[in-house]
C-alpha cells in the first residue's frame, strides 16, 4: 500500500463520527520535503478544531508505525471553495447552492443545484438571452462532469 492510501486509511479510521468524511489525500514533493494534505469535510461542515484533532491522531499513528522515515509536512484542512466537489456526499451537502460546472466536452454552465443522485445532478441552469436571464432545469450525468465548484454568494 502506498503512503497516500495508507494515510487515507488512517484518517478514515480516526474520524470523529459518521458525519465526517475524507474528500481527498494529496501527497506532493520529493523525499525529504513531502507534503501530505488531507482534506476533511463533514455533513455539517468542519472547523479548525476538527482538523487539528484529526491531524494529532494521524501524526500519532505515523510515529507509532514509523510510517514516514524522512521530513514531511502533514496538513489537515477543509477542501475550501477552490477545491472541486468530488463525491456524491459533497454534492448532496451543497443542494441549494449555485455551482459552476465544466463538462467533459468543455462546455461551462452555472446554475443552482436542485438535487444529486448517484446517476446525475439536477441543476437550474442559467440561460442568458439578450437583456434577461432565465433558468432551465437540466439533468447532468456524473460521467459528463469534469469539474464542479461552488460559487460564492454574498447575498
Amino acid at each position: 500500500m502506498d503512503i497516500t492510501a495508507r494515510l487515507r486509511a488512517i484518517a478514515e479510521a480516526n474520524l470523529k463520527d459518521d458525519s465526517y468524511f475524507i474528500v481527498d489525500v494529496i501527497s506532493k514533493g520529493v523525499t525529504g520535503r513531502t507534503k501530505h494534505l488531507i482534506l476533511l469535510d463533514g455533513d455539517n461542515g468542519v472547523n479548525i478544531d476538527d482538523c487539528a484533532a484529526l491531524s494529532r491522531k494521524i501524526s500519532s499513528e505515523i510515529e507509532e508505525e514509523d510510517l514516514i522515515d524522512h521530513a514531511f509536512v502533514l496538513e489537515v484542512s477543509s477542501p475550501g471553495l477552490d477545491h472541486p466537489l468530488a463525491s456524491l456526499r459533497q454534492f448532496t451537502k451543497n443542494v441549494g447552492r449555485k455551482l459552476k460546472i465544466r463538462l467533459t466536452d468543455g462546455t461551462m454552465l452555472e446554475g443552482k443545484l436542485d438535487d444529486a443522485s448517484e446517476e446525475a445532478l439536477e441543476v437550474q441552469k442559467e440561460v442568458k438571452e439578450k437583456n434577461k436571464t432565465t433558468t432551465e432545469k437540466v439533468s447532468i450525468p456524473f460521467d459528463l462532469i469534469e469539474k464542479a465548484n461552488v460559487i460564492v454568494s454574498f447575498n
